[in-house]
């Protein structure tokens, strides 16, 4: 586990070398990334072959920083924060494979690519919140870049949007950390300290800082109603970072979420349960609905992502412990299966077809000019969809379970969107993919390039991680619990009280 901080500098310092390298060779730095990521998965799969779930919340890298603010570069992981680097690991090296077909200032693309992989990497092992904030920081910055330099409809406005959105909820987040760091008496950023100063705060006080972090990540988590900037960032990302955006991205929201708003402000938890609960179960629909009567193939999958990112919330909302442990399973969960999605709509289809419009789509008989694709996305939908054998079925299971005790009709509510969600990925299949069966139209009437070895690979890896995690969802749930019981969290769950 001391091993994992290496993630953080492998990705960095694989971002310096793509950018030098991609001044002369495109081929350089796409090598030098997928080393990088590769190596930094690599560190992660190591620490999790040798994790022990009963060490707890355990310090990796503890050095003074800031030391007038008492800011430390602390670095800390359990189960939770092991799953979601996991996860990094893998969305990172798969997005490159998806992205191995750039072209243009690739050292650059790359460069910012690794630079927000370790930001995200820093976000998942922070014990600090100032530190936790930095890296949050971090990881949207080149969100931006990527979408406004190598995106596609409305790249300008999609980058945009994100930011702003992303910038305001980071305010209201850092509003809230030094309203409590006051409190503490500027002596420290630690998350314990942070949580014992809280408990010095009135009760208005409480809920007003709780309101300020946990809406400030839930933006980023696609909370309705402040979701609308993520099916316009997917759109208008380029294949890769619209992977991350739904694999990774999304998910420090709702990290930041259980990691630093619940713990820190338990009461306000209580306090809030039921508007955010509700909040969840009207995203979980409502982007189901939408993304039923898209007609952009890549906007069904952005709405989708919505849709599946309100289980998670409304699993941390629930505030039990097999409703949280679903949640974090879900993030894992939706990180892989989003991220294939992603993949085939934005590199094998539209790059191929050059059109996203189902009505076009529809025309091509894609299952056989595209078998290899077609097989994946079918799969990869019925991920999605929560069938068993794949990891989105415990994970969804468990969070109905987890909040069916403490409200019948949020329960009921999440279960239509699984319907909902049915729905829109057998149309989408259906009308994408087997629309036109004439026999007589050959793949010789519509040559589409073939599919390359990294595109292969990389859904190869994703499908092998959401079967694997469907067969055996205790891999990552021996994991998830105990750092859920964890004394740090253990405040969640019992509202504040000892």
């Amino acid at each position: 586990m001391n091993l994992l901080p290496l993630t953080i500098h492998l990705s960095f310092a694989g971002a310096f070398l793509a950018l030098v390298a991609g001044s002369r060779s495109a081929a350089a730095a796409r090598w030098i990334a997928l080393l990088s990521a590769l190596a930094g998965w690599g560190v992660t799969l190591w620490a999790a072959v040798h994790f022990d779930p009963g060490a707890g919340y355990a310090s990796l890298l503890n050095l003074p920083w800031i030391e007038s603010l008492g800011i430390r570069f602390h670095l800390a992981a359990d189960g939770i924060s092991l799953t979601l680097v996991v996860l990094t690991g893998l969305a990172a090296v798969a997005g490159i494979l998806f992205s191995w077909n750039v072209q243009e200032d690739t050292g650059a693309f790359f460069a910012l690519y690794l630079a927000l992989i370790g930001g995200v990497y820093g976000v998942f092992l922070s014990a600090d919140a100032f530190l936790f904030f930095v890296f949050y920081e971090i990881a949207i910055v080149p969100k931006y870049f990527l979408i406004a330099r190598w995106g596609s409809t409305n790249r300008e406005y999609g980058a945009m949007k994100l930011a702003l959105y992303s910038f305001a909820g980071s305010g209201m987040v850092l509003a809230g950390l030094l309203w409590v760091y006051g409190a503490a008496g500027g002596t420290g950023f630690g998350f314990g300290e942070l949580a014992l100063a809280a408990t010095r705060l009135t009760h208005h006080e409480q809920l007003i800082i709780f309101a300020l972090l946990f809406v400030g990540f839930a933006i980023l988590a696609g909370l309705f109603p402040f979701h609308t900037w993520a099916p316009t960032g997917h759109v208008a990302a380029p294949t890769a970072a619209s992977m991350l955006l739904a694999g990774v991205v999304m998910k420090l929201g709702a990290y930041g979420c259980l990691r630093v708003a619940m713990p820190l402000v338990p009461a306000g938890l209580t306090y809030f349960q039921p508007a955010i609960a509700w909040l969840a179960v009207i995203g979980i629909v409502y982007a189901g609905l939408v993304a039923l009567v898209q007609e952009d193939f890549k906007f069904v999958i952005g709405y989708s992502s919505v849709s599946h990112m309100g289980f998670v919330l409304l699993g941390l909302a629930a505030g039990t412990p097999q409703a949280a442990a679903g949640a974090v399973l879900q993030m894992f969960s939706h990180g892989v299966i989003a991220g294939l999605l992603f993949a085939v709509v934005g590199r094998m289809v539209y790059e191929r077809t050059h059109t996203r419009r189902l009505d076009e789509l529809r025309r091509l008989p894609l299952h056989r000019l595209m078998p290899f694709t077609a097989v994946v996305f079918v799969v990869a939908g019925l991920a999605s969809m929560g069938m068993p054998g794949f990891s989105g079925f415990p994970a969804e299971l468990s969070i109905l379970i987890g909040t069916w005790p403490v409200s019948k009709l949020w329960t009921l509510g999440a279960a239509l969107g699984v319907l909902v969600a049915a729905a829109f990925t057998l149309r989408v299949i259906q009308v994408v993919f087997f629309s036109r069966t004439d026999d007589a139209v050959t793949v010789a009437d519509h040559p589409l390039p073939p599919l390359t070895w990294p595109e292969r690979i990389g859904a190869g890896l994703l499908l092998a991680a959401t079967v694997v995690v469907g067969l055996n969802p205790a891999l990552l749930l021996n994991w998830i619990i105990p750092g859920l019981t964890s004394p740090g969290l253990q405040a969640i769950w019992t509202g504040g009280t000892p």
